[in-house]
């Protein structure tokens, strides 16, 4: 179960506010208060569950004496016709809290479907599908979950979670003369030693530029497959590898068989697939 901690509250309370922050006129203008029933979560595609918790938060926080029923839990994999969970009470609630929580069931479940697709993509490697920060804003917490729920792990979740010295960087350096043991040195230097430093390259001799510097890790971006194994036979694990840019289910196979450590994958959360899933009112 997801803990339903202040900061996603407080998302579920801006969600509801922005749909239900004037009212529900349709439903006011149709259906009394006192009029009970339920409504199934119904799954009508294969897929991972994801955000169940946080789809059901909303119904209580519309209305708290809605009552809900789970018959799955986030990580659960559905097909066309499962149940997933009911929710008793006000049919007035019910359809108030409808559209923001099927938003949010709908959304984090194709992200977990998408993350556990790529990771079944690159089982028996070695390699580990992890993400990215190419979030929607303000749903940066609740995506990142559902990556963790599709068997996939996070890269940074913010910029203070480490060190990744990227290309603009790089230039804006080098510009000045610095080399690359210069920039990883004033890196490390200036920052918790607990704290790991991973540089961004674009080609295999900047790789061996930066093994050499003694970086903990090396982003390859846009490398093709075949770069990349140069890569790995030069580092010969002596730092981390993550392989990005471009890659997708055509493709992860053939990157997490370089020998790659991470394989990191924007499209997990920028431009993933909602679930379909839908709620009846019976």
């Amino acid at each position: 179960m997801l803990q339903i901690t202040p900061s996603i509250k407080s998302i579920i309370e801006r969600a509801i506010m922005e749909d239900l922050g004037h009212g529900d006129i349709t439903t006011d203008s149709l259906i009394a208060t006192e009029i009970q029933g339920m409504g199934t979560v119904l799954a009508k595609a294969l897929g991972v569950i994801a955000g169940l918790d946080i789809a059901l938060e909303v119904f209580r926080q519309v209305d708290p004496s809605v009552e809900t029923r789970v018959f799955m839990v986030d990580g659960s994999e559905v097909r066309s016709g499962d149940v997933v969970a009911e929710v008793h009470g006000s049919i007035a609630s019910i359809l108030k809290g409808e559209r923001v929580a099927l938003n949010f069931l709908q959304r984090l479940s194709g992200i977990a479907t998408a993350t556990s697709i790529y990771v079944s993509a690159v089982q028996g490697t070695k390699a580990l599908v992890i993400d990215t920060r190419k979030t929607v804003p303000g749903l940066r917490e609740l995506e990142k979950y559902a990556v963790r729920v599709g068997g996939g792990r996070n890269h940074r979740y913010n910029l203070a979670d480490g060190i990744l010295i990227k290309d603009n960087h790089i230039a804006a350096l080098r510009a000045q003369k610095f080399s690359m043991q210069d920039i990883i040195r004033r890196a490390r230097e200036n920052s918790p030693h607990t704290l790991r430093i991973e540089v961004e390259v674009e080609t295999v001799e900047e790789a061996r530029e930066a093994m050499e510097a003694n970086a903990d890790a090396i982003l390859l971006d846009n490398m093709s497959p075949e770069q990349m194994s140069q890569a790995v036979a030069i580092i010969q694990g002596r730092c981390l590898l993550e392989a990005s840019g471009g890659v997708n289910l055509e493709t992860v196979r053939a990157v997490a068989e370089t020998g790659v450590d991470f394989i990191s994958i924007g499209a997990l959360t920028h431009s993933v697939s909602a679930l379909d899933i839908s709620l009846d009112i019976i």
